[in-house]
């Protein structure tokens, strides 16, 4: 049976609203009341998605590596849904798969553009408003290779490693407030991600989880809701790990 957490009343915007991780996290969202706006690059798909949100939803055509882009995002997200109580980082890329010395340059920065960057400057953007209003709930999708590091994903697990540092400093800046900071390290998810990697790169990656199977966007956005919610208020600055039994620390 799925838990729907009470979100009425709140805005949230899901970075990568549309597809994915962050798409099945919106619609999770959304049913539990709240006034979600989606951020993503591809607007045509955005479009979409829209159908499946029977309350409606927000679509901003936003790039997270700019930081115009983002600022002007939060602003015109206020203006249509009303405050941001609820920021759900999930945009990111997976990179080629390359050993870190023949890695490409441009390849590397692009990577830590959106899957870092991207993650940083959305936060900049909204904490004041949360701060203002005195809450807020902010999760962040990082990964088990930020954990652990994969072979041949240096770019990724840098990343992603990023990530998990960005929310233990964050939370801990805001721990005298009631705005909570958190990430979650998924294992592999069959995503649209999987088309950026090789097979052998998706066959390693299914090989060290010890449930034997991939996780489901489902299982994502069910954990990503209750630490969205207001029931999850003496956690901030974690690391929430779901990857099948393959890191449990």
């Amino acid at each position: 049976m799925t838990v729907t957490h009470d979100f009425s009343g709140r805005g949230a915007v899901v970075t990568g609203g549309a597809r994915g991780i962050g798409l099945a996290i919106a619609l999770r969202l959304a049913t539990g009341g709240a006034r979600v706006s989606l951020w993503d690059l591809d607007g045509e798909r955005m479009a979409e998605v829209a159908g499946r949100f029977p309350d409606g939803v927000d679509c901003r055509t936003v790039d997270i590596t700019d930081p115009a882009s983002v600022t002007a995002a939060a602003e015109t997200t206020q203006a249509a849904i009303g405050a941001v109580d609820i920021l759900v980082n999930s945009a990111g890329i997976a990179g080629p798969n390359h050993t870190t010395w023949e890695y490409p340059v441009e390849e590397w920065q692009r990577v830590i553009d959106i899957d870092l960057n991207g993650t940083f400057l959305c936060c900049r953007a909204v904490v004041p408003g949360m701060r203002e209003r005195n809450y807020g709930r902010i999760v962040n999708i990082a990964s088990i290779a930020g954990k652990e590091g994969n072979p041949n994903a240096s770019a990724y697990s840098a990343a992603k490693a990023g990530v998990i540092g960005l929310t233990k400093s964050l939370g801990k800046e805001l721990a005298s407030t009631p705005i909570t900071v958190n990430c979650i390290t998924p294992a592999a998810v069959r995503t649209e991600i999987f088309d950026q990697v090789s097979q052998f790169h998706i066959d390693y990656m299914l090989s060290k989880i010890p449930i034997g199977r991939f996780g489901l966007v489902e299982e994502m956005a069910s954990l990503v809701a209750w630490l969205a919610s207001e029931e999850c208020s003496f956690s901030t600055g974690a690391v929430f790990d779901i990857s099948g039994g393959r890191a449990t620390y």
